[in-house]
């Protein structure tokens, strides 16, 4: 008997495997903007865990060798691998030899959907690059650096422990919060055994909140002049270590995006901010890659929520180049188009200051011009904005939200539990996944508007090319050379911050067939004058090329050549070409 079961098993899955193999694909018809046939199938209405982020790249990096590698650039302190992905057309150029554009994503680990759109920034880019001439134009002249999540321990106990919105925002290096010689113990309990915490409530004569009259699930603060029903604490959780506190020592306590090298202040100042610079294993790997890739020039930071794009500088002593500035802006209000509901804003003036923050390092020390998104906005929600200016909480609109567009899917419904110091409590309202989060319908819509905006970046970072090169016979063996470098985009090889502080070096043109005697850059392109380099002229050094511009040089050389002339920019790139 046994045996015969075994035999249907085998036949039933002999049958289904047939079935799999002689299935033909479903028809159907391309919509625009997607890729055509991807060889890597890849849900973007979900949100992945770690193990889930590396298979990801994996088979993107299997998929397409020719364009992507991958690389590990070190370890999370849980000894997790934090991915890196570079992406360009290696026939056309060295990755390292051509403008780069860096992206990362969740520095701070509960920031979720912000590894989901740098995952669909890499996969757009290697799906779509046979098939569209914009993309093609980009992965061939410029290279993508794509680390798809800074915190990944984090964002796996946001996933698999149970977690507000909120938390943990930080990663999983042990910190003694309350200062009493113990290690993360007095974190938030989920009492209902649900997955989630929410907010805890009791029945409380005189107590500050009340039910909405719009939705029985939403608690809303009394007016001055009303008695409340209830006493609402803000995250279930009971008191683990006896102090008489509950919840004031879980995870983290530090910001990894308040510990990086430039204006870092200690924590008296800037909460968060850590013993030191780069005390965190995850952004030091960081920093170390990008500062062991001088061809970066823009950057890209994906954070949540609110529906902003910031630029600096974090802190108002900070200051930018007024020509960099007019460059943010260029980008700043491009972005603003493409992302309906978002507003560009500079970080101190318009939200907080921010001490010893990522960007804020990226273009002071790197000389890279860096934007962080602060990914969904409530105006998404039913595209007007939202009925006041809560981006993070529980509002009306967003419990209408819930009602009519999720089926109450966002929403725990409030519940009595047992609570081991308070008595009977009830637990209920927003899960994890809501407020910061967009939903399903909405998260590749987000994935792919922030993606549009970081291609628009990418888009005008600095491309060479030689208009001409011209000579010129003077007699006695000797020989005029000039040529003319265009810049065919807005930004230049080298930001002002970068020039002014001498972060990468300057820009080589070089001179070849013929021995330099004299030579440097002319004052303007159709003038006889330039600014002699006195030293070593057969390399001059160009301290940039300006964006949309050009810039002329001028040697006179021993020789009649043939002459031939070579332009390397670190951050701008390289290009070649012969006198005609």
């Amino acid at each position: 008997m046994i045996q015969y079961f075994l035999r249907l098993l085998v036949c039933a899955v002999m049958s289904v495997s047939v079935m799999a193999q002689t299935t033909p694909p479903l028809s159907g018809l391309k919509a625009l903007g997607a890729p055509n046939n991807p060889k890597v199938e890849v849900a973007w209405n979900r949100y992945y865990d770690w193990k889930g982020v590396t298979e990801i790249v994996q088979r993107l990096a299997a998929a397409y060798p020719n364009l992507c590698t991958l690389e590990s650039i070190g370890k999370s302190y849980e000894g997790r691998d934090l991915w890196a992905l570079s992406i360009t057309n290696r026939e056309t150029g060295k990755d390292a030899e051509k403008p780069a554009m860096y992206v990362d994503a969740a520095i701070h680990a509960n920031e979720i959907q912000a590894v989901e759109v740098a995952l669909y920034t890499a996969w757009y880019l290697l799906e779509t690059y046979s098939t569209n001439a914009f993309v093609k134009e980009l992965v061939d002249t410029r290279t993508f650096y794509i680390i798809p999540g800074e915190s990944p321990d984090s964002r796996d106990k946001f996933m698999h422990s149970a977690n507000t919105p909120h938390s943990p925002r930080s990663g999983q290096v042990q910190r003694d919060d309350d200062g009493d010689g113990l290690i993360n113990e007095d974190g938030p309990d989920d009492l209902n055994g649900d997955g989630y915490i929410t907010q805890m409530r009791i029945k409380t004569v005189g107590g500050r909140w009340k039910i909405s009259q719009d939705d029985s699930r939403l608690m809303v603060h009394c007016k001055p002049d009303e008695v409340g029903d209830y006493e609402v604490f803000q995250t279930e959780g009971f008191d683990n270590d006896g102090d008489g506190l509950i919840n004031e020592d879980g995870d983290g306590s530090y910001d990894p995006n308040r510990n990086w090298a430039w204006n870092w202040q200690p924590s008296y100042k800037q909460s968060g901010a850590d013993y030191y610079p780069f005390s965190l294993p995850e952004t030091r790997a960081v920093s170390q890659f990008i500062a062991s890739h001088p061809n970066i020039i823009g950057g890209q930071s994906f954070h949540n929520a609110g529906g902003m794009i910031l630029r600096g500088p974090g802190a108002k002593e900070d200051v930018i180049e007024p020509n960099d500035g007019q460059l943010f802006d260029l980008l700043g209000k491009k972005g603003e188009e493409l992302l309906p509901g978002y507003r560009f804003m500079i970080t101190w003036k318009d939200l907080y200051s921010v001490y010893g923050g990522e960007n804020d390092w990226m273009y002071a020390t790197q000389g890279i011009l860096p934007f962080t998104n602060e990914l969904w906005t409530p105006f998404n929600m039913f595209r007007q904005k939202p009925d006041k200016d809560n981006w993070f909480g529980e509002s009306e609109q967003q419990y209408l939200f819930d009602k009519t567009l999720l089926f109450g899917d966002a929403i725990v419904p409030w519940q009595e539990v047992d609570h081991p110091q308070l008595g009977k409590v009830e637990v209920g309202g927003v899960k994890k996944t809501f407020t910061r989060m967009p939903p399903s319908f909405l998260l590749e819509e987000e994935c792919h508007r922030n993606m549009a905006f970081l291609f628009w970046h990418a888009y005008n970072l600095p491309k060479l090319k030689v208009l001409d090169v011209k000579t010129k016979p003077l007699g006695a063996d000797l020989t005029e050379v000039t040529a003319t470098i265009l810049n065919e985009r807005s930004i230049p090889t080298r930001l002002d911050v970068d020039v002014k502080n001498n972060i990468s070096r300057p820009d080589w043109i070089t001179l070849n067939g013929g021995t330099a005697i004299t030579g440097g850059i002319r004052n303007s392109r159709y003038e006889k004058t330039f600014t002699e380099q006195k030293s070593r002229p057969q390399r001059l050094e160009v301290p940039a090329i300006p964006g949309s511009s050009t810039v002329t040089v001028t040697w006179i050389a021993k020789g009649t050549g043939p002459f031939s002339i070579d332009v390397d920019s670190q951050k701008g790139g390289k290009v070649k070409a012969a006198a005609k």
